[in-house]
């Protein structure tokens, strides 16, 4: 990303944020966004509700902590910066508190492989990370280590992580999450369901990159479009601000 997209980036973010709450998953000042740019992330800011939220008010944050911009980042910042400074894969952060993943995580509960899509996620379980308090460097490492080879995670008596290449594809994961979230706790009334097996997450999870590459699903070698061509694959005030 670079920097003479940044006026379309911060709309981006805005409105993501803004739809954020209008699906439900977010609500009042909780939750955040971070999303990479070519001189470091763009955040939002801390203690702003999101309706009242403009592109000038995401704050531009660097990798060593220091910031500029007239608010002050979110209070969440150190699990931004280290998630994107850790994870080159991925170019956006997106943080809350939806209804039924934060249910789960009050009690330090992982999804398992209940349903194929928790595969949407990169493995068989989406995990829910340690508790640390919020804010703080021990729980940045508490959400490194639940998202190790994921793209989305539960935090331990708080929320719930969703990353991206995207703003959109970040919303797209964390509302996933909620509805899994959702579909788990609802199953659960009826007794612990039934997990699927890794060799078959492991079948689901190829599917999803094959579709992901532009493929016909197809796992039994028959290409039902023989012609079709494979695509690509604590802060602190910057000095200067």
């Amino acid at each position: 990303m670079t920097a003479h997209n940044d006026d379309a980036l911060r709309r981006d973010m805005v409105a993501t944020c803004r739809r954020m709450n209008e699906s439900g998953i977010n609500q009042g000042t909780a939750g955040n966004l971070s999303v990479r740019n070519a001189a470091g992330f763009l955040v939002t800011p801390t203690s702003l509700p999101y309706e009242l939220m403009e592109p000038g008010d995401l704050v531009q944050m660097f990798f060593d902590g220091s910031y500029e911009g007239a608010r002050r980042p979110s209070s969440e910042w150190r699990f931004h910066r280290d998630i994107l400074a850790a994870r080159p894969d991925v170019d956006c952060v997106l943080h809350c508190h939806s209804v039924y993943a934060t249910t789960l995580a009050v009690h330090h509960h992982e999804i398992p492989s209940f349903h194929y899509m928790t595969a949407i996620a990169g493995g068989t379980t989406i995990r829910c990370s340690r508790y640390a308090t919020f804010g703080t460097q021990a729980l940045s490492d508490a959400a490194l280590e639940a998202l190790e080879d994921r793209m989305a995670c539960l935090l331990g008596q708080h929320g719930q992580i969703a990353l991206g290449k995207t703003p959109a594809a970040a919303l797209a994961l964390a509302i996933e999450v909620e509805t899994l979230s959702r579909l788990y706790v609802q199953a659960r009334v009826l007794g612990e369901p039934p997990v699927l097996p890794d060799e078959e997450m492991a079948r689901v999870m190829q599917q999803m990159r094959n579709m992901s590459y532009g493929h016909a699903p197809d796992l039994d070698g028959v290409n039902d479009t023989p012609n079709a061509k494979p695509g690509a694959d604590e802060a602190r005030p910057r000095a200067d601000a």
